[in-house]
């Protein structure tokens, strides 16, 4: 892929948080930042489109309520035809962690993980989504 090169003005605040951003991310450099940015941004309109997608639901719970696992399972087979894999672990001796691997259109699994996270007994939860084509 042919690199094409620009100059970039910010003021100095922005820039202070571009650096900061830099540092934080341990990008090689400013290019590499705004690279990511500028990608993540287009994924994200990807997803306001409705396009294609994948990602993974990600929900952390006490393991000790079995009645989680088997909601998530019956959301899960409900929704099979985005669902491509699902995996467990044992965070400790009281949290489980599972992924749920996603494809489908962004609204789709969207309304997938809002079904998942908004269960009873979610500490935490997020889907993560990228481009798939």
């Amino acid at each position: 892929m042919a690199v094409s090169r620009f100059g970039v003005s910010l003021d100095e605040e922005l820039l202070e948080a571009l650096d900061k951003y830099v540092e934080e991310n341990a990008f090689a450099n400013r290019s590499r930042a705004i690279r990511h940015l500028i990608e993540k941004n287009l994924v994200e309109e990807k997803w306001k489109c409705d396009n294609i997608v994948a990602g993974a639901v990600i929900i952390v719970f006490n393991h000790g309520k079995k009645d989680i696992l088997r909601k998530s399972a019956e959301i899960q087979y409900k929704q099979k035809d985005f669902i491509l894999s699902t995996q467990g672990f044992h965070l400790n001796d009281k949290n489980y962690m599972e992924i749920i691997a996603v494809k489908g259109p962004s609204r789709k699994l969207t309304e997938i993980s809002d079904q998942l996270i908004s269960m009873k007994g979610i500490q935490h939860g997020k889907l993560v989504m990228s481009k798939a084509e």
